[in-house]
């Protein structure tokens, strides 16, 4: 549902396959490849956890392998969670961000930043034109009610007429980014 005003563009093609298992030899040349192939929200991560890590290390590497074929141009999806818990704010792009490595979310966290490092290897020693984009806290009318972020929890809760859930103080900030 989400892709379907791409669907009727002459240039777009859905191939659906497991990014952990690498783009299937019968797929077409790509030209450009968008990796989103990652669980996101806390409750999926937390779930499923070393899928999480798998999709951005080993699908990260297989995907630049075949751009790298194709020669095709890969943008990785990361997150501002690569950041971690900054000591900076606002943070600029050289902040290099204070992330635990064991903490509950690192799944999620440590596995961006690896994908991240794998991109730009594969762009400074293999010439993959590749693009990272550390993405922040997205909502939009797609977004589903009940997978734990900010936005959508708070419209779900306010429309339920329940009380908005605070974490901690009630001092932190968050960049939204609206996806339509």
């Amino acid at each position: 549902a989400n892709l379907a005003s791409f669907s009727s563009h002459p240039g777009f093609v859905f191939l659906e396959s497991d990014v952990v298992s690498g783009v299937p030899p019968s797929f077409p040349r790509m030209d450009r490849v968008y990796h989103l192939a990652s669980p996101a929200s806390p409750p999926g991560y937390r779930l499923h956890p070393i899928t999480t890590m798998r999709a951005n290390s080993e699908g990260t590497r297989l995907l630049l392998e075949r751009c790298q074929a194709d020669g095709a141009r890969f943008l990785f999806a990361s997150t501002s969670e690569a950041y971690g818990d900054p000591e900076v704010h606002p943070q600029v792009e050289e902040y290099r961000g204070n992330v635990s490595s064991t903490g509950p979310r690192s799944m999620y966290d440590e596995s961006k930043r690896f994908g991240e490092a794998m991109t730009m290897v594969f762009a400074r020693d293999f010439g993959v034109d590749a693009r990272i984009a550390r993405i922040f806290n997205t909502y939009g009318p797609r977004s589903d009610p009940h997978d734990g972020r900010l936005v959508p929890n708070f419209v779900r809760q306010a429309l339920t007429g329940e009380p908005l859930t605070i974490y901690g103080d009630g001092s932190q900030t968050r960049s939204l980014c609206y996806v339509d």
